[in-house]
């Protein structure tokens, strides 16, 4: 199978990170910010491999963080959202919301 052939997939900890950052899509966050942001929903040893997952699949983009003269260590790797990995959140939420709806309509029905 090609890859474009394949279904996009987003986890759970995939859409958090698209969340997060959607949540303000002009700003640009590193890996630590997001698990911060998370409120213990993602971790310091998972958001790393996610990430790196997500930019293989082309949700998000980085970049290295220009290195600043008053800060020490390897400059930071930002990320962004791309347009395709904000199609592939706008459509997993529509997913959700049919689900929870349909759930409900059985729910309701007996």
């Amino acid at each position: 199978m090609k890859s474009e052939d394949r279904v996009p997939s987003l986890s759970g900890k995939e859409a958090l990170v698209l969340e997060l950052l959607l949540e303000n899509p002009s700003r640009e966050m590193y890996g630590l910010e997001m698990v911060a942001s998370s409120r213990d929903r993602l971790k310091r040893g998972t958001v790393y491999v996610t990430l790196d997952r997500m930019e293989d699949k082309g949700y998000v983009q980085s970049r290295q963080e220009e290195p600043r003269p008053d800060a020490s260590g390897i400059p930071r790797r930002l990320y962004r959202v791309t347009g395709y990995g904000r199609k592939i959140f706008d459509i997993w939420q529509m997913a959700r919301e049919v689900v929870r709806l349909r759930t409900a309509e059985v729910g309701g029905a007996s």
